[in-house]
C-alpha cells in the first residue's frame, strides 16, 4: 500500500504505509460502571445491562480509529466482521478488509478474538490495534502466539476495559489513533516489549489483587503516549499512606457526600474511620458513615444528584491515572455531579509522585470535557498538613476532536 504525498505524476514522492489491523471487544469495559470489576462471562454482561451500563468500545474504537482516518483518509484496515471491528472501520471513513467472521451470530467469545487477531495477522497487519481491557491483550498474545510466521507483528491497546494493568495500552484512545498514524506512516517509531498481565476477576471481586504474567506484546511507545504497567504499593508506603489519609480526613465536611474510590489509600480511610469500606469498589460516605457500598454508576447518581458531593480518588502507581482506570462508576456523568470547584479530592503518598518521574497524572473518563475541566493542576494530599500541586493531563482532548460515533 502506498500514498503519493507531493509533486506532479511524473516526480510523485510516493510513501509506503504499513498495514493496519484492528480487533474490538464489544463488551469490553461493560461491568466497570456496574461495579462488577470486570466484563468476562453472559451473566456479569447480563448482570452489567441489567444495572444500566451501556457497551462503549465501538466509540473508544471510533476515536482512535478517527484520529487515524485523519492522517492517511482511506487507508484499508484488516480486520474482523460487524462488531469485531467492521463497523468501527466504516464509521472512522476507512475501508475494512474482513479477513475474519465468527460462525456464531448472537455472541462472540474469547476464542472469537484470538482467531480474528491471528487471521489478521496472517493477512499481512503490521501492527493491531486491540479495543479492550487485560483479557482482551491476554487473547492477542494467544492469537499472535499460534500465527508465529513471518515477522513479528506489534500490537497496541485502545483502552476500553475495566482492568488495565498492563502497560500494552494507549493512555486514551486518541493516543492510540495518533501512535497507529504515525507506526502506519513511518518506519521509524520506537517498539518495546510490554508484559501482558491480568488477574482473575472473582478473586477482583473479593478484594484480591494479584496479576499474573501472560506474556508480552511488541508495543509501539511514545513518551506521553503509552501508559506504563500498574505498579504496586510497597509495604513501606503503608505509614505515609496513612498519613496522607490523615490529612484527608481533617478536610472532611458535614453534609457532604465522599465517594470513596477503589485502592489501598483510600482502604486505609475507611479503616481510619472504622469503617467497613469496599476495597475495589466505590462507596459513598456522609457524616461519619457509609450510605451506599459497591455502588454502581447508576447509584451514584441517583444519591448525588442535587446535593454536596466530591470523589475521594488516588493515584494508580505506575501509570498515574486518576480516573478512567478500575473506578469507571466515577463517569463523566457522576463528574457532572460533583463540586464544579473540586471535584476530586486526591490523597497519595510523596512516593507515588516521585515514582512518576515527572509525567502528569492522567485523565480518561470517555468524554473529552470533563476531561478537559479536570486539567491543568490538582492539590495532592500527601500527609498531615503536607499537600503538592501537580499537573493533571487529559490525553483525549488534547487532539483534536472527532466525530460522533454512530454504529
Amino acid at each position: 500500500m502506498s500514498k503519493e504525498t507531493s509533486g506532479a505524476p511524473t516526480d510523485a514522492v510516493t510513501v509506503s504505509l504499513r498495514r493496519l489491523g484492528l480487533i474490538v471487544n464489544p463488551v469490553a469495559g461493560l461491568g466497570g460502571p456496574a461495579g462488577l470489576k470486570g466484563s468476562d462471562g453472559a451473566d456479569v454482561q447480563r448482570l452489567a445491562l441489567q444495572r444500566g451500563a451501556s457497551a462503549r468500545a465501538g466509540e473508544r474504537a471510533h476515536a482512535a480509529l478517527a484520529v487515524v482516518a485523519a492522517a492517511h483518509p482511506g487507508i484499508e484496515v484488516l480486520t474482523a466482521s460487524g462488531a469485531l471491528g467492521e463497523h468501527a472501520v466504516r464509521a472512522a471513513g476507512l475501508v475494512p478488509r474482513v479477513v475474519y467472521a465468527p460462525t456464531a451470530t448472537d455472541a462472540t467469545t474469547a476464542a472469537d478474538t484470538q482467531a480474528a487477531v491471528a487471521a489478521i495477522a496472517a493477512s499481512g497487519a503490521e501492527l493491531i490495534l486491540f479495543v479492550g481491557g487485560d483479557g482482551t491483550a491476554r487473547d492477542v498474545v494467544a492469537g499472535l502466539t499460534s500465527q508465529r510466521t513471518g515477522a513479528p507483528v506489534a500490537a497496541l491497546g485502545v483502552p476500553a476495559g475495566v482492568k488495565m494493568y498492563s502497560a500494552c495500552f494507549a493512555v486514551s484512545p486518541s493516543a492510540a489513533g495518533a501512535l497507529a498514524a504515525a507506526w502506519v506512516g513511518e518506519q521509524a517509531l520506537p517498539v518495546r516489549e510490554s508484559e501482558v498481565l491480568d488477574v482473575v476477576e472473582e478473586q477482583l471481586r473479593h478484594g484480591r489483587v494479584e496479576p499474573r504474567l501472560f506474556g508480552y506484546l511488541l508495543v509501539p511507545f511514545q513518551a506521553g503516549r503509552t501508559q506504563a504497567r500498574k505498579t504496586p504499593s510497597p509495604s513501606s508506603e503503608a505509614a505515609a499512606a496513612a498519613s496522607a489519609v490523615r490529612g484527608v480526613i481533617a478536610q472532611l465536611r458535614p453534609g457532604v457526600r465522599y465517594l470513596l474510590g477503589p485502592g489501598s489509600t483510600v482502604a486505609e480511610l475507611g479503616r481510619q474511620l472504622g469503617l467497613a469500606t469496599t476495597p475495589l469498589g466505590v462507596d459513598v460516605l456522609l457524616d461519619g458513615q457509609l450510605v451506599l457500598t459497591d455502588a454502581t454508576e447508576q447509584q451514584l447518581l441517583a444519591e448525588i444528584s442535587g446535593r454536596q458531593a466530591q470523589a475521594i480518588v488516588t493515584i494508580i502507581g505506575g501509570q498515574g491515572f486518576l480516573l478512567g482506570r478500575g473506578n469507571q462508576q466515577i463517569s463523566a456523568r457522576v463528574v457532572r455531579e460533583l463540586d464544579p470547584a473540586q471535584p476530586l479530592i486526591v490523597v497519595a503518598p510523596e512516593q507515588k509522585l516521585i515514582e512518576l518521574g515527572g509525567r502528569p497524572l492522567l485523565v480518561d473518563t470517555g468524554d473529552a470535557s470533563v476531561d478537559a475541566s479536570l486539567a491543568g493542576f490538582a492539590r495532592i494530599t500527601t500527609g498531615v498538613s503536607g499537600t503538592s500541586m501537580y499537573p493533571v493531563s487529559a490525553p483525549e482532548s488534547t487532539l483534536e476532536r472527532t466525530p460522533s460515533y454512530t454504529p
